[in-house]
């Protein structure tokens, strides 16, 4: 059997509420584990696997100390993320957004 290596969409992954969540929360700076998980309703395991995935698709990155791992914010994937979302915002949303000032102001 081949290993197959399997790239992870950012944009995918930091879309799901709790990711974006943890993302939210390792701006601030490094946590554990542990300690992001006690911002949650899931399980730390649960926390574990959602980490593990940020990781994968670069958006955070972690260190091991002893029994604990300290992840913190990817800056050259939160980058990549905000350069992949900025593809999107085309002309026509400038063009709603200024609509919608207009509209305001009537």
């Amino acid at each position: 059997m081949a290993n197959v290596l399997i790239m992870l969409d950012p944009l995918e992954v930091a879309a799901e509420p709790n990711r974006r969540r943890l993302l939210q929360l390792l701006a601030v700076g490094e946590r554990t584990v542990t300690d992001l998980a006690a911002e949650f309703t899931v399980s730390r395991s649960a926390i574990s696997q959602h980490l593990l995935l940020l990781e994968q698709a670069g958006l955070v990155s972690a260190r091991k100390v002893g029994r604990n791992r300290f992840y913190a914010v990817n800056p050259d994937g939160m980058s990549e993320l905000r350069r992949l979302f900025e593809q999107f915002w085309t002309s026509e949303l400038d063009q709603l957004v200024a609509d919608a000032h207009n509209f305001r102001g009537n």
